[in-house]
This record gives C-alpha cells, sequence and structure tokens, in this order.
C-alpha cells in the first residue's frame, strides 16, 4: 500500500516559510513583493485559478494586482501593457494566464515579458537555462513534482523515470530537471508504442496527459513513486490521469487527486514571486 504523498500538507509548509521571507523583506527594506496576473477574456476556469493565486498571495504577504481584459482586446494593447508592467519597479513578477484567445499569439505574448519577472519559467530565455542545467525561474509545476518527489526521501540518482506528456508546460520541463539528478528519462505520448511496458519498467512515474485514469494500476512497477499531474472532470467528480485505487496498491508512493500537484503549483508561484523580488532588489 503506497504511502500518500499529501501536497496540500507540503505547501502550507512551503507558505509559512514564504510568510516569514516577505515579512523580513518588508522590516528590512520596507518593499512588498508584487505580482501581477494578466487575464484576458472571461474563460470560467482562468478566472477561478486567477483568483486561487490572488487569495494565495494574500496569505504570504504578497501583493497581487490583476488586470482582466476583455476578449476582444488588441494584441497591441495586449503588449502595451506588458511592456509598462515590464518598467514598473514594483512588479517584480508578471503572469499572464492561460489560454488566451485564439487570436492572440501566445508565444509572442509570453516572450513579451522581461525573463526576470517571467515567473511562470515559460519565457525561452528562462527554457534555455532549464535545458543546459542553469535555471532562472522553473516552470510551476514541474517544480512542485521534484519538491513532492524529494519529498518522499528516495534517492534519485540512478532511478528510470517515464514522464507521460510533451508539453511545454509540465512534461518537457520535468524531464530536464529529472536529467540533471542523474535520473534516465523516457519522455512518452500519445504516438507512443509499447506504453504499458514502459510505465512498468519505471521506477518513478509522472503523469501529465489529461485522460481520466488512462495509467492503469497494473501498469505501475511494485514500488514506484507515481506522480499524477492530471485534473480531470468526471461523473464521479475529479479524477487524475491514473487509476488511483489499483496503482496505490502497488506503488511506494502516490499523489492524489485532488490535493496533490495542484496545490504545490501555487506554492511555487508564491516562491518565483518571492524569489524575483529578491533578486530585483538585490536581497539574498
Amino acid at each position: 500500500m503506497a504511502g500518500i504523498i499529501d501536497g496540500k500538507a507540503i505547501a502550507a509548509k512551503i507558505k509559512e516559510g514564504l510568510m516569514s521571507e516577505v515579512e523580513r523583506f518588508k522590516r528590512e527594506r520596507n518593499i512588498t513583493p508584487g505580482l501581477s496576473v494578466i487575464l484576458v477574456g472571461d474563460n470560467p476556469a482562468s478566472r477561478i485559478y486567477v483568483k486561487n493565486k490572488g487569495r494565495a498571495c494574500e496569505e504570504v504577504g504578497i501583493r497581487s494586482t490583476q488586470h482582466t481584459l476583455p476578449a476582444q482586446t488588441t494584441r497591441k494593447e495586449l503588449l502595451d501593457l506588458i511592456s509598462a508592467l515590464n518598467g514598473d519597479p514594483s512588479v517584480h513578477a508578471i503572469l499572464v494566464q492561460l489560454p488566451l484567445p485564439s487570436r492572440l499569439d501566445t508565444h509572442e505574448v509570453l516572450e513579451a515579458i522581461s525573463p526576470e519577472k517571467d515567473v511562470d519559467g515559460f519565457h525561452p530565455y528562462n527554457v534555455g537555462r532549464l535545458v543546459c542545467g542553469r535555471p532562472a525561474f522553473i516552470p510551476c509545476t514541474p517544480k512542485g513534482i521534484m519538491r513532492l518527489i524529494d519529498s518522499t526521501g528516495v534517492t534519485l540518482s540512478g532511478q528510470e523515470a517515464v514522464v507521460l506528456g510533451r508539453s511545454n508546460v509540465v512534461g518537457k520541463p520535468t524531464a530536464f530537471m529529472l536529467l540533471q539528478r542523474d535520473v534516465t528519462v523516457t519522455v512518452c505520448h500519445s504516438k507512443t508504442r509499447g506504453l504499458p511496458e514502459k510505465i512498468l519498467s519505471a521506477d518513478i512515474v509522472v503523469a501529465a496527459i489529461g485522460r481520466p485514469e488512462f495509467v492503469k494500476g497494473k501498469w505501475i512497477k511494485p514500488g514506484a513513486i507515481v506522480i499524477d499531474v492530471g485534473i480531470n472532470r468526471t461523473e464521479r467528480g475529479l479524477a487524475g490521469d491514473v487509476e488511483f485505487g489499483a496503482a496505490k496498491e502497488r506503488a511506494s508512493y502516490i499523489t492524489p487527486v485532488p490535493g496533490g500537484v495542484g496545490p504545490m503549483t501555487i506554492a511555487m508561484l508564491l516562491s518565483n514571486t518571492v524569489e524575483a523580488a529578491k533578486r530585483a532588489e538585490n536581497f539574498l
């Protein structure tokens, strides 16, 4: 029976530490770390995510400002706003909530954010540094995934991992971070052949494919660590990408859905924001 990796509890401890850092920052420099979030359009899920991020900022003392723009916002208007925030010294971090309306070029928008304020870690500069093993800002979900894996106390060097999903947001960054820890990584996706056998060989499984209970319990190697990134709405409620009930009988550690990776993603956003403020103000 697997040990449950409690992402909610781990995130709470991280936020406690950040609260102390922010308080010391304010006390010694009279500066409050500032995060600006840009939301374009009225996507209901995005509105909820932005609201949750704002609430989390308040909990640790980060000043969060939200810029809600109509769906018909032009490319120039959005880029002008980002440029203004790049030049505002009170704004240490910028986040553009995705997805954007389809007529806007997501790559262009993300590349407009100053790398020093790119707390999502999506700017090509930050991606390149991650690939080279010299990370600046690491994408929040992969950073949270690594903290969850480390919480097990398992030595990673020499382990075999399968990352299921090749997105720029989760799959690829997670694979690079595992490689930097001397893990042998196989990145799988919808075109991968013999997927059950590949997963069955893995000491670590990171599932981020967006298909409810796609990874069957019998595919899990006995004693493996399973990190389930999926959040899928089903008739029975929220479900991950892994068949949790069967997988936990074989794994040594497993994350639940909800309460696993999700809380860590927000905690890492807060961590990156505080780090951005410290770097900007030379408070190291």
